[in-house]
């Protein structure tokens, strides 16, 4: 073989393993998972070796400079491959691991705040790092409960801001109006609800067997609109849709009463005034007792009592579709619906929930189950683009609702 080509093509050979042992070099300093120590040490030296074989590569090319050149056909074809392979390598490594740690926040918050997804984390990142993002980016618990008294259900004179205006400007006698924005790119809706006594949690005619389609709900129940509602038992993001966690109220019955162990969540409903209630630590005895006749459990809650939650980062839960309710100390009720895009990398965190509730005045507000549930139905029509695990357009079965009933 032509000693030139062959120095072009040890070069290309060595550029090639150089490249590929660093990026598994490289995870395996940053990862306990994917690449383990044995391996790591291989990549080290293979990158080693590959390191000598580029220099005695170099040395061929310079010591055989002045041989005849050789068809370079296929050693261009070679040269645009490995080029492209370095750049995908290098880039591949930047963006997990350089300077900017906008991916990394992403990627940890949002496969972390899933149940199976959060290899896609530990793939690339060590518990450590991952415990520090987290950290970086949580909401912190109130330790208050709602005040009930906050809530006056007096009408504004005027507006303060716009915010206030796109709530109170309605058509006379309007039970319901919808305002639409985006949120980070992707399609965002609020229902705002004039009159809270017609607000009411719904449940699955399946309960504790499966859930339900949130429209068929809808229809069967008589609602005019419809949000999802707490959050359910989903082992491995393969549950039906069965049995709520926590505590479920609907008009003053209990229909589960289960611990539930969350930081910055609970109870999550609506007492005998028509009053937004969010209750930390209590049983569904205690939430009978304070008066509560519908409620359902998830989290974090995002406002209480007028004071935003203590929200580091995006709050930890990444960016996907998300659902939100909260009340204004006039008694109007906003119930948010945000979409994500087909790929599941955009939408709202928990932190643009809560800075979207407080612009609009809620005075209490939580998050409530997000993801394919996130739904609003008006008059038995999807409004919003749910999106499953498949990238399939739909959402899915789910055990309550909270609905406006006329």
């Amino acid at each position: 073989m032509n000693m030139k080509k062959k120095g072009t093509l040890l070069i290309l050979l060595s550029l090639f393993l150089i490249f590929t042992s660093l990026v598994f070099f490289i995870i395996g300093c940053n990862s306990d998972t994917l690449v383990s120590d044995t391996n790591r040490r291989v990549a080290l030296t293979i990158l080693i070796l590959s390191g000598i074989l580029l220099i005695y590569s170099i040395f061929i090319l310079i010591r055989y400079k002045h041989r005849r050149g050789y068809k370079k056909g296929r050693v261009i074809l070679f040269t645009i491959l490995v080029s492209i392979y370095i750049v995908g390598c290098s880039s591949f490594l930047f963006i997990l691991y350089g300077p900017f740690d906008n991916f990394k926040t992403w990627l940890i918050t949002t496969a972390m705040s899933t149940m199976n997804h959060q290899y896609y984390c530990k793939w690339f990142y060590n518990s450590d790092e991952i415990n520090k993002v987290l950290t970086s980016n949580s909401v912190g618990r109130s330790e208050s409960d709602t005040d009930p008294n906050l809530i006056t259900f007096e009408e504004e004179e005027k507006y303060a801001n716009d915010y206030e205006k796109a709530v109170l400007q309605r058509a006379e006698d309007a039970l319901y109006k919808v305002i639409t924005f985006e949120v980070n790119g992707c399609d965002a809706y609020l229902a705002v609800i004039y009159d809270a006594s017609k607000i009411r949690v719904g449940v699955s005619k399946n309960i504790g067997r499966s859930g339900q389609y949130i429209y068929d709900m809808a229809r069967e129940q008589g609602a005019i609109l419809a949000i999802n509602g707490g959050g359910f038992y989903d082992p491995n993001y393969n549950g039906n849709g069965a049995n709520p966690i926590g505590v479920t109220i609907a008009d003053g019955k209990i229909i589960t009463d289960e611990p539930y162990d969350s930081m910055n969540g609970g109870i999550i409903g609506f007492d005998l005034e028509n009053r937004l209630v969010l209750l930390r630590d209590a049983s569904a005895k205690d939430a009978i007792s304070y008066g509560l006749r519908d409620a359902v459990t998830m989290g974090p809650f995002l406002i209480v009592n007028g004071t935003m939650a203590d929200i580091k980062g995006n709050g930890g839960w990444g960016y996907g579709a998300r659902t939100a309710i909260g009340q204004r100390k006039d008694g109007i009720v906003l119930m948010l619906v945000v979409d994500s895009n087909e790929f599941r990398t955009k939408g709202a965190s928990i932190k643009d929930l809560a800075e979207i509730m407080q612009k609009y005045g809620a005075v209490n507000a939580a998050n409530l189950d997000g993801g394919t549930s996130s739904a609003l139905v008006i008059n038995n029509k999807l409004i919003n683009d749910p999106i499953n695990s498949a990238l399939q357009h739909k959402t899915r079965g789910i055990p309550t609702i909270f609905k406006v009933v006329d």
